[in-house]
């Protein structure tokens, strides 16, 4: 199996860093992992509605251009669905019988493009709490992870 993570923004603090290199770690037992970082698009500190459009609209073309031929698209976004973790890994499995290559999408500080949301016929939430994106991505990873312990019977999920 492929996973790709396609993530907007680079991950500026160590304990990220970190915490996101142990799970990519443990995960290259199950999966091809790969992590794609989006550049951030910049605007001012506080900016407008169309603005944060604009940035938006950006971001979700350079995303776009970064899924994997082939993948399975799996945006996180509030409008997705959420999972305990036993069902994330059931539907993961669920995807992998049909793709070779699932590909989660992170966006921006504002969120992703319609369009990329598009993409995915599965959506993923994390629930209604707001999450920064490069803590998202290490939850992301650390689920994903646990998802395929859980498949394969492992001592990991408790």
């Amino acid at each position: 199996m492929n996973v790709t993570v396609l993530a907007v923004g680079r991950l500026k603090e160590s304990y990220l860093r970190e915490g996101c290199g142990e799970y990519i770690k443990r995960l290259g037992a199950y999966a091809k992992i790969n992590v794609v970082e989006i550049n951030e698009e910049r605007c001012l500190d506080n900016p407008s509605d169309s603005e944060i459009k604009s940035v938006i609209k950006k971001e979700g073309e350079r995303i776009i251009k970064k899924i994997p031929k082939g993948a399975a698209v799996i945006p996180l976004c509030i409008e997705g669905e959420e999972y305990d973790s036993r069902d994330f890994s059931a539907m993961l499995d669920a995807v992998s019988l049909n793709t070779s290559h699932i590909c989660f999408v992170i966006g921006g500080s504002f969120g992703l493009d319609d369009d990329v949301k598009a993409l995915g016929k599965i959506k993923l939430s994390f629930g209604k709490m707001t999450l920064p994106h490069q803590l998202a991505r290490m939850v992301l990873l650390e689920q994903v992870y646990r998802a395929f312990s859980i498949s394969n019977n492992s001592k990991y999920h408790k």
